[in-house]
């Protein structure tokens, strides 16, 4: 693998390029997500666009701890044996939102495999817990895929946040690469039974760069497309270590915007393609 990374190593192109994250709501943020300890995967993916979200009065959280069942290549979240489900972090979520005077909260999970119910009683609670704690507060859920089971699935559904989204991450071909334990049909199967179940918006992304083609790509989108999905990201994958799968290519933003022109045609409500694009960038928008 080491040799295979320092082989295919891309320099990164100078549309790469993150900002700084500046700003009065950004200060005010960080201050209270230091005092507090509160847990958002903004800081701890190192997400480039954190400065903007945040300065929009969005964030992302995750849910379920931190140590992952799965070990996806493209992943900087830890994997091993999971701790006890903490029953006290929907409560812990659901304040730090109403402390951090978050408008959008999106809010997500690593895979717990090792649980009955995949970590889904979870999910609903911690849904309801913002509900109660922050009415005001709009929510995107990015769900893993519970291993396709329905009546895991259902309960977001029944919970009904804004936004359900699950994510695709990468093409049919690469998909046992880069996704390992996961199903590329059974991903699209769950954003198909989403809609199916009553969901008003779903939503999925896309990492462009572990060495897909063009024409991969395409048929990727529309896939997606013919399981009525509302709302699709593509964006650049960033090695996050030097053990994660290397970037084959770095996709100019003319084909982002080629990319993006595709999925328009094609009918989806929301296209976000350009190389900093990260599943939840510009969420706040993806509501409506």
């Amino acid at each position: 693998m080491e040799d295979l990374i320092q082989n295919t190593t891309v320099q990164k192109p100078k549309w790469i390029r993150v900002k700084l994250p500046t700003g009065k709501n950004y200060r005010e943020l960080r201050t209270l997500v230091d005092k507090y300890k509160l847990n958002t995967i903004c800081q701890s993916g190192s997400c480039p666009n954190m400065g903007e979200c945040w300065g929009e009065g969005t964030a992302t959280f995750m849910i379920l701890g931190n140590i992952c069942t799965r070990s996806c290549g493209f992943c900087g979240v830890k994997t091993g044996k999971p701790l006890d489900v903490n029953w006290d972090e929907p409560e812990k979520v659901a304040r730090s939102i109403k402390l951090m005077k978050i408008k959008h909260a999106v809010l997500t999970s690593v895979d717990r495999d090792d649980l009955k119910d995949m970590g889904s009683i979870l999910w609903a609670e911690t849904v309801n817990a913002v509900r109660r704690i922050s009415p005001g507060t709009t929510m995107e859920t990015l769900i893993p895929d519970f291993q396709g089971i329905t009546k895991h699935i259902d309960r977001l559904v029944d919970v009904a946040p804004e936004v359900i989204s699950h994510n695709m991450e990468t093409v049919k071909r690469l998909t046992r690469e880069v996704r390992i334990q996961a199903k590329y049909e059974r991903s699209l199967d769950v954003l198909r039974y989403l809609k199916e179940a009553g969901q008003r918006r779903t939503k999925t992304g896309v990492m462009l760069g572990l060495g897909e083609t063009k024409d991969e790509v395409f048929q990727t989108i529309e896939d997606i497309r013919n399981a009525n999905v509302d709302v699709i990201t593509l964006g650049q994958y960033l090695q996050p270590t030097k053990k994660h799968l290397p970037v084959k290519k770095f996709i100019t933003p003319e084909e982002f915007d080629e990319f993006g022109d595709f999925a328009r045609s094609l009918g989806f409500r929301h296209v976000e393609s350009s190389p900093l694009v990260r599943s939840s960038y510009h969420a706040e928008k993806h509501i409506h």
